[in-house]
């Protein structure tokens, strides 16, 4: 069985200073591929460094919602340009995130449309953050992403009825760990209507540690496997069918290649 963790952040402190053992006890329980995802300017180079030493890893480079407010032309084009390089397989993390002030939702909307622009002008697919915000991330997308391939909502929070419209769009949802956490039913609900071609997982790493790891304060690619496990019951399918598709289902979105 081979897992793909399509949206980890392999740079962040909690991790980086380890990511040898990371990886290798990820490859250990099967997790043989990773997206790292840039959530600023300085974490995306610091992706693309990582990927280019390690086989199976990939980068999606974005500026997060957060950040709007502090987002220059020359973040813009900077982005651009590492949107260009060959370990790139996605543009974003990117979205809306009005569960927080830290920028406004002018600001966030405009960094949003910019990404949407970049994903369209390179044909690659987008990986969405949205939080407290789904009518007005549809919205955006609704102006903005016309010429976009692909997009996924990450980390998928809302429930069954949001779901089904994300479907009806023709778009992607990824769980976390998230869907295992027992005041989570909602997001349970919404996972069992989503088809597994339409299906993605991920860790979100180094947050979210799944049950039963739960306790385990720091996320890590390796347990990408409960959640995989929970799944897989939660739709009646068994792990190696489940996986199987979920991982087929990945590679063709990101467009990766097939592990030798």
């Amino acid at each position: 069985m081979e897992l793909i963790d399509t949206h980890c952040h392999l740079t962040f402190e909690q991790l980086e200073g380890d990511i040898e053992a990371v990886l290798q006890r990820s490859r250990a329980a099967g997790v043989t591929a990773w997206i790292t995802v840039g959530t600023d300017n300085t974490e995306n180079q610091k992706a693309l460094e990582l990927a280019e030493k390690f086989d199976g890893l990939y980068v999606a480079v974005g500026i997060h919602p957060h950040e709007a407010n502090k987002v220059t032309d020359d973040d813009i084009k900077q982005l651009k340009q590492f949107a260009q390089n060959k370990k790139v397989v996605a543009i974003g993390e990117t979205g809306l995130d009005f569960h927080y002030d830290f920028s406004s939702p002018a600001e966030q909307t405009r960094l949003f449309a910019a990404h949407l622009q970049i994903a369209a002008e390179t044909n690659l697919p987008v990986i969405i953050h949205s939080r407290e915000s789904f009518d007005d991330t549809l919205d955006v997308l609704d102006k903005h992403g016309t010429g976009v391939s692909k997009i996924v909502f990450h980390c998928f929070g809302y429930t069954a009825k949001e779901a089904k419209i994300i479907l009806e769009k023709g778009f992607y949802i990824s769980f976390t760990g998230q869907v295992t956490f027992k005041n989570a039913q909602e997001t349970r609900e919404a996972a069992e209507i989503v088809p597994s071609e339409k299906l993605m997982i991920e860790t979100d790493c180094p947050y979210m540690s799944p049950e039963p790891m739960r306790k385990q304060k720091i996320n890590e690619p390796a347990l990408l496997i409960h959640t995989a496990k929970f799944l897989a019951e939660l739709k009646n399918i068994g792990l190696e069918n489940f996986i199987q598709t979920v991982t087929g289902t990945s590679r063709i979105f990101f467009n990766l290649p097939k592990i030798k």
